[in-house]
This record gives structure tokens, sequence and C-alpha cells, in this order.
């Protein structure tokens, strides 16, 4: 007998905390959008980062609208992805708490002026491309100019919880 929940279309629809458990057996990675304002510099941890398009290239991630950091990300016309590695639990931590969280954190500013992080697996420097509706989120699309990586562990979360990928992992990666 299977351990999966049976998948019979007739059963009610499914709850909200139920969808969310759901959702919390697939692992993501774990990011920081950053963005410059006319009040400065701000970031929001996030783990709704995907890849969309290899030509155009494109990725998307999905601020909440509830968000207090929400019209200042939809209004930013460039931002950056930066994908965490193992070693920046705190950067996560820093950004989900504090929109302003900079000063803990090193960072240098591209051409735009936007906030990019060092220390990250990756670096992904976007033009916002379009915005779709997502329920209660926004879809960003943004147009990549830049992207960078290095060769590192990642931050993954999974079950409620925060992991890695190993350097086995990383020994098979091109």
């Amino acid at each position: 007998m299977s351990d999966l929940i049976d998948l019979d279309p007739i059963l009610p629809k499914v709850t909200p905390k139920e969808y969310r458990q759901a959702l919390g057996r697939f692992a993501t990675g774990i990011a920081v959008i950053t963005i410059m304002t006319e009040n400065g510099p701000i970031g929001m941890t996030v783990n709704s980062f995907a890849s969309v398009s290899l030509n155009p290239p494109l990725v998307l991630w999905s601020p909440d609208k509830s968000s207090k950091r929400y019209e200042a990300f939809m209004n930013a016309k460039h931002f950056a992805v930066h994908v965490l590695s193992d070693e920046q639990k705190d950067v996560c931590d820093g950004f989900a708490r504090n929109a302003f969280a900079f000063s803990d954190f090193p960072h240098e500013s591209n051409q735009h002026g936007v906030p990019l992080l060092k220390g990250c697996v990756a670096i992904f420097e976007c033009r916002q491309y379009q915005c779709l509706d997502g329920g209660d989120h926004t879809i960003i699309l943004g147009e990549v100019e830049q992207a960078r990586y290095k060769k590192a562990n990642s931050l993954i979360f999974a079950h409620g919880s925060f992991s890695q990928t190993t350097n086995a992992q990383l020994d098979h990666a091109q």
C-alpha cells in the first residue's frame, strides 16, 4: 500500500494548511532579492525563485502582496537575486527580519545601484521584464543581464528546516 494520500478528485478542496505542508516537501534554495530605492537599499529573503527561459534569459520570483516591502519591489526597475551558500543562514535570517540588514553583511553596488551581497553561490542581476498576477502574490519576471556563480554548497529548505547540498554533489556539477 502506498504512503501517498489518495488524490481522488471527489475529495474536498485542499485547505491552506494541507497545501502549505505539501509544498514543504519540495526542497527549495534560499535567495535574497535586493533593490535600490529612493530611501536606500532593501532586501527580502525568498524561496520563490526559478528559472523560466534561456532565450531570453528569464527568472521569476514572487513577493507576497501583503508584505510591507511589496510596493518597493514592484516599483524597482532592476534587482539582484542572490542564491545563498550554506554558510549564509545569518543572511537569510537577517533579510527575513529586516529589509535594511545591509550593514550586517558585506556588499557592493552594481551600475544601477542595486546591492550585491558577497559570498553567495550565484548572483543574477536583472531588469524587471514583466509582472503577472498570482493570487496573493505577484510573479515578477526578470531578464538576466549578468550572472555569476561559484562552486560552493547551497542553503536548502525542505520539510520545515534548513539543509545543504554536499561536496559529493558539487564534484559532479558542471
